[in-house]
């Protein structure tokens, strides 16, 4: 079965007159991720309403399985748990110092805490 023959990608069109339409289909294209030394991460201590400490990194420009990738190399080199969603990583605890020099030994030399 070939490319042309694919109805999954056009089943929201019913029927059309136009000879040149061409079907629409979602692309597979993300946001493209900035490299490590072109991001701009953001550090900053956040208390939510509970009063828990929490370390907030934003500023995150790429996919979010890139961003869940880093997420994941920060909770596991800092020990603790968190989150992350929407270009934001959310670190459990007061971990800025920490956050920061494992960012720059990453490559990401353009953040800095605020």
């Amino acid at each position: 079965m070939g490319k042309d023959n694919d109805w999954k990608s056009r089943l929201n069109i019913v029927y059309s007159t136009n000879p040149d339409f061409a079907f629409q289909t979602e692309s597979s294209d993300g946001p493209q991720t900035l490299a490590p030394e072109k991001q701009q991460l953001r550090i900053e201590l956040d208390k939510r309403g509970n009063g828990k400490q929490a370390t907030l990194i934003t500023g995150f420009v790429g996919s979010d399985d890139d961003l869940k990738a880093l997420a994941k190399l920060l909770k596991t080199r800092c020990g603790v748990g968190g989150s992350s969603r929407d270009g934001e990583i959310l670190i459990q605890g007061d971990l800025r110092r920490k956050v920061k020099e494992i960012l720059d030994k990453e490559g990401y030399t353009r953040s800095r805490i605020i």
